[in-house]
């Protein structure tokens, strides 16, 4: 399964994620660049700036979930990450979420995203709508075009 994720901080913090979760073992490989960094002739270069992800069923989201998580533990000022699976659902993280929560919280925080990307990758969906598992939270998956942003 290939999942899109993107940061609003830009480029910058972009490609410090893809390193970030290029130095996991249990990522290394699974993680590049979503389009060629270089311009073509007659463009002006990418649209966005965003991570490409393959993952497969057994552990793999837990570890990119956890990854994510930490990366934006350890960031100063405001940062969003947009997790997008292959159906469109988008599930959303940001700092304010992770900088002072505990333990207890982070751990359950990593598991529902997990759980929402897993959830994809054992179905083998690829199109329609998938069910959210809390309604209503903010790391809650949204349909494309919805905005967990709150």
């Amino acid at each position: 399964m290939k999942i899109v994720i993107t940061v609003d901080g830009g480029a910058v913090d972009t490609e410090d994620l893809r390193q970030w979760l290029g130095k996991d073992p249990a990522l290394r490989g699974r993680v590049r660049r979503a389009a060629d960094p270089t311009p073509r002739g007659g463009t002006m270069g990418l649209a966005a700036d965003a991570v490409l992800a393959l993952l497969a069923p057994g552990g793999v989201a837990t570890v990119l979930a956890g990854a994510v998580i930490a990366w934006l533990q350890t960031r100063k000022g405001s940062r969003t990450i947009t997790i997008t699976r292959p159906d469109g659902t988008e599930i959303s993280v940001t700092t304010a979420q992770v900088g002072t929560a505990d333990a207890g919280h982070t751990e359950r925080l990593v598991q529902r995203i997990a759980a929402q990307l897993d959830a994809a990758a054992n179905s083998g969906h690829r199109g329609g709508p998938a069910e959210p598992d809390t309604a209503g939270d903010p790391e809650t998956p949204r349909q494309p075009g919805a905005s967990a942003r709150e």
